[in-house]
């Protein structure tokens, strides 16, 4: 199939219904360097399969991601989705692997990070390893929001905080859909390009272990994360995954014949 090439020149193609962006890993790393520095308020989704499934059901999160300023093609399905669509070589761009390449490119240009989400200990160790991990990386603030919604109030103190602290790029540990959701909302408020990491926070802090590098070039990350948290976790990966593959299956069928009715 031939590729596609979306308005705004963004390489890319719609997987059930969110555009999902064909690009390198230095081509996303920089893009965020290039928004970081102008400070630019705006939003970047890290897509796997449970995101692109979540969109397809629901209208209003298929929003949250076609308004991104970026959406990577996270896990293995997704990217192998893109190649199936004509990007040959497409690879996986995930959360935790662009964060950590552009926290070094970080500590050379100057950026400041915040990092938003999980709990005050993750935080601290995640913090006190990036900063021994990348000498001169600016961390600019962090926070660890409470388990219960904020007033309107306390978001605007949040707010205020994250652009006081200089900060050009804000990771997000909420997990998804609740960071992409969060991003969206503060789109046009935080003064920063806004990047969902998901699980980013935990490995790096030590808090979770994440799976062998065999296991990440593979593909098979989720089968890691599965049998580490089998009962949270295999409706996202068994079920949803199953949807993906009868939905994109039908995406082609249609492409191939022409139809709508498929």
């Amino acid at each position: 199939m031939e590729a596609v090439l979306t308005e705004g020149q963004r390489r890319g193609a719609v997987i059930l219904s969110s555009h999902i962006d064909a690009i390198t890993w230095d081509e996303a790393v920089d893009r965020l360097q290039a928004l970081g520095q102008a400070r630019r308020s705006s939003y970047v989704c890290i897509c796997n399969v449970h995101s692109v499934v979540t969109a397809w059901q629901d209208p209003a999160f298929r929003r949250v991601l076609n308004e991104a300023e970026m959406a990577t093609p996270d896990g293995a399905p997704v990217a192998w989705a893109l190649r199936i669509l004509g990007f040959a070589g497409q690879q996986r761009i995930n959360g935790p692997d662009l964060m950590w390449r552009f926290c070094g490119e970080a500590a050379r240009d100057g950026t400041g990070i915040f990092l938003y989400g999980s709990t005050e200990g993750t935080l601290a160790r995640l913090r006190a390893r990036l900063e021994a991990e990348f000498p001169g990386l600016r961390v600019s603030g962090t926070y660890s929001p409470p388990f219960r919604k904020l007033s309107a109030e306390e978001d605007a103190q949040v707010v205020e905080m994250i652009n006081r602290s200089g900060a050009g790029v804000v990771f997000v540990g909420l997990g998804c859909p609740k960071q992409e959701t969060w991003m969206a909302d503060h789109y046009g408020q935080v003064r920063a390009v806004m990047v969902g990491v998901g699980a980013a926070f935990d490995y790096f802090a030590g808090t979770v272990q994440r799976a062998p590098i065999w296991m990440q070039r593979g593909g098979m990350e989720w089968i890691h994360r599965l049998a580490s948290e089998p009962r949270r976790l295999w409706k996202r990966y068994l079920v949803t995954n199953t949807l993906f593959l009868a939905g994109f299956a039908g995406q082609i069928l249609r492409q191939m014949f022409g139809g709508r009715g498929l």
